[in-house]
């Protein structure tokens, strides 16, 4: 393996907005308050700490909330150390967040989490005068159920069938028994399979609803590290957003703000999420339905539910629970309730989040610092034995299909297939001819260059033929290659967002978790390869 290391920018998944971030280009410096780099969480910190001193009630709040929460979880003693921590004015927390994916959904919720906690780590080594938390801010109130129900174990998709409605984080986990046993028959005789299936029942069969679920299954993974897991769908945190709730229903401020930074958005740049008028939802455990304001008056979507202005604010406080932000005021809500210097997430969140600074300017609330999560290609020594013995570099397979193919066949190829040697001989030949042309008339001057054009595009057709023909010859070869990169690359996709840690662990234990969180850094923003 050449390097460990690949830039974004060099890698095809990755799109332009990110590959700028990372680079600081000028043109998005605007859409964010600090670059994540070491000696930025200073200031970060002396603005959160100046926020944050007059606000000793939240943190009580937010201890007593997770206090709760962790009742009934075991063995949580440096959970709890960090719970006691979040008390104290020099303690803040990063912060990660996941929707709740069957059994954790793809690789990258582990790269999530452990970006975090690495980060916690090398933040405690540079300013050790504070203390820092990694918290996991489970996406509990979302509603697209068929987004979370399934995971992906090697080729096979394990998929939890039944009805949904509401927050994904109150759903009961009925029926999860029938899921683990259809999983025990994918499982392989490994020894730690058994490990795998006993984190399953413990998390989905021994707990109520998905929201306690998943924080047993996140504690047991990284319980030694003291991850936080938080709940926000919880009505002593929603009553500190109070305030910011009240004047989303009056005065539709975030929808204001944000579509002025979208109004000056780079125009190169997708849009990730246009806001609504009003960006919050009405909550019970039978649905999450949109608030829509008109004249004055407040229904809630598709229901005959109908509020007066005054109405609608006494419902917000007595029953804040019974309101969810969505996906542009969700950030603002977690920046209220956490005493947070740091958003670590993928690509698609970092998008949403550069929308939203010139909003939290305007709700006076410090922007944290936005880090792009690691992201990585677990190997074994096995596949890279693989790589080697096909004279391919392992960043080779990155390529799309045909690209891999190419260059393959050119590197093992007896026959060069370059034709650009004869390309700039005829090039030259062709010089002579139009020193002749400039001294006679303009038509012998065209006909030159349409036959030069001629001659090049027949060499390039016949480099083309003798590429289709050495392809076909070193067929058994490149099927080789591209069996290997479909292994690494399912479906076309990083191996990162398509596959379960499941099938890792039931090879390798606990230890493969142990081995990312060795080979990660946080503040290394480039690509990792990770042999297992």
């Amino acid at each position: 393996m050449s390097s460990k290391h690949q830039s974004y920018t060099s890698i095809r998944y990755f799109s332009d907005l990110m590959s700028d971030y990372l680079d600081q280009k000028e043109h998005v410096k605007p859409l964010y308050h600090r670059f994540p780099k070491l000696d930025n969480f200073r200031d970060q910190i002396v603005e959160k700490k100046k926020e944050w001193d007059p606000l000793q009630n939240r943190r009580e709040v937010l201890q007593d909330v997770l206090v709760s929460q962790y009742e009934s979880i075991e063995d949580k003693d440096k959970t709890q150390l960090n719970i006691n921590l979040l008390g104290k004015q020099h303690t803040f927390t990063v912060t990660t967040g996941h929707q709740l994916n069957l059994f954790t959904g793809p690789l990258y919720f582990l790269y999530k989490i452990i970006s975090t906690i690495n980060l916690c780590k090398t933040l405690s080594h540079k300013y050790p005068e504070y203390n820092f938390v990694p918290v996991y801010w489970m996406a509990t109130e979302d509603h697209d159920f068929e987004e979370i129900q399934y995971f992906n174990y090697g080729d096979k998709k394990v998929v939890y069938n039944r009805d949904s409605y509401g927050g994904v984080g109150r759903l009961s986990t009925d029926g999860l028994e029938d899921v683990l046993e259809v999983f025990k028959k994918l499982l392989g005789k490994h020894d730690n399979a058994q490990k795998v299936i006993s984190l399953f029942e413990k998390g989905y069969l021994n707990n109520s609803n998905l929201a306690n679920a998943t924080r047993v299954i996140a504690h047991e993974l990284f319980k030694e590290d003291g991850l936080v897991i938080l709940d926000a769908d919880d009505s002593k945190l929603k009553a500190l957003a109070i305030p910011y709730f009240k004047e989303e229903l009056i005065s539709q401020t975030s929808f204001k703000e944000v579509s002025h930074t979208l109004d000056s958005w780079p125009h190169e740049y997708k849009v990730q999420v246009n806001p609504r008028e009003i960006n919050l939802f009405y909550l019970t455990d039978f649905y999450r339905k949109r608030i829509i304001e008109k004249d004055g008056s407040y229904s809630i979507d598709d229901t005959d539910i109908r509020f007066t202005k005054e109405e609608i604010l006494k419902e917000l406080q007595d029953h804040p629970e019974r309101f969810s932000p969505n996906v542009i005021m969700r950030p603002l809500y977690q920046e209220v309730v956490l005493p947070n210097l740091c958003y670590i997430g993928g690509g698609g969140e970092m998008a949403y989040w550069l929308e939203l600074k010139q909003y939290f300017n305007s709700q006076q609330v410090t922007f944290p610092i936005l880090l792009m999560r690691n992201s990585a290609l677990l190997v074994t020594s096995k596949q890279l034995d693989k790589v080697n013995r096909l004279k391919l570099e392992i960043w080779d397979l990155f390529k799309e299909d045909h690209e891999l193919t190419t260059l393959l066949t050119n590197k093992i190829s007896d026959i060069e297939i370059d034709f650009t040697t004869q390309k700039e001989h005829l090039k030259k030949q062709f010089e002579e001819l139009f020193k002749i042309a400039s001294l006679t008339e303009q038509s012998f001057e065209n006909a030159v260059k349409a036959q030069e054009h001629k001659q090049i595009k027949g060499l390039e057709h016949l480099e083309s033929r003798l590429l289709k023909a050495q392809k076909r010859k070193l067929k058994d070869h490149l099927d080789r290659a591209l069996e290997l990169k479909k292994e690494l690359f399912p479906n076309d996709s990083l191996q990162e967002r398509q596959t379960n840690f499941s099938l890792f662990y039931q090879e390798y234990g606990p230890s493969f978790i142990s081995k990312i969180k060795e080979s990660l850094d946080p503040l290394d923003q480039r690509f990792s390869v990770i042999e297992l």
